[in-house]
């Protein structure tokens, strides 16, 4: 039996599908993926795959501004975690250098994916958007999670791997350290043709 949020989903997916096909070209939305302090405050971000992932997001929000597409800002919090995350530390909030346009909305979510624990999915069929370009915090983690959702509920999605981050990361069980490129070379060869086309952020194709 469906949840509710599911049943929500699934309906907002059918729903961004009809209206990509009486929509003379699609709408996009860049989706600014936990790009927040709470990062920064970690050890590992001195291994950082991609320190200049400030510039590189606030580049391409620019050029979404510029041709008249929607930008949507995704931050990650886990309440009463006590850790970077944690809503009460202070941490939970854009990097320096970015900076929300008025109108532009901001979720808050507590899962890996932005749709199942905020109203992502509910605005983004509001404002009939059915082409996501995303960019953000972990490549691996939040940002391909939310790009294979978005993709089973009918959205075209672009992945933009060199305007997102991520760091090594460890295999719990073994403790084999897996590098960060390995990491981003696995993502792009389990998304690419099945949940999104990967794009350089120097060519990205705003409209499709």
């Amino acid at each position: 039996m469906l949840t509710r949020s599911f049943r929500f989903l699934a309906s907002a997916s059918l729903v961004a599908i009809s209206q990509s096909s009486i929509l003379d070209t699609m709408r996009t939305a860049i989706i600014v993926m936990d790009v927040q302090e709470s990062f920064r405050q970690l050890p590992v971000w001195a291994e950082v795959s991609n320190p200049e992932i400030v510039r590189d997001v606030d580049t391409l929000v620019q050029q979404a501004r510029a041709e008249g597409h929607a930008v949507v800002w995704v931050m990650h919090a886990a309440p009463g975690s006590g850790t970077a995350f944690d809503p009460e530390l202070g941490h939970v909030r854009l990097m320096e250098g970015l900076t929300p346009d008025p109108g532009e909305p901001t979720f808050v979510k507590t899962t890996r994916n932005a749709f199942t624990s905020t109203e992502l999915a509910r605005y983004l069929t509001q404002e009939h958007i059915t082409h996501l370009v995303i960019v953000g915090i972990q490549t691996e983690q939040c940002c391909e999670t939310t790009a294979r959702l978005a993709a089973d509920m009918g959205y075209d999605v672009t992945f933009v791997t060199d305007a997102t981050a991520t760091f090594p990361i460890v295999r719990p069980d073994t403790g084999e350290v897996l590098p960060a490129q390995e990491v981003i070379e696995r993502t792009e060869y389990a998304l690419a043709g099945r949940f999104a086309h990967i794009e350089s952020k120097d060519a990205v194709s705003w409209r499709r």
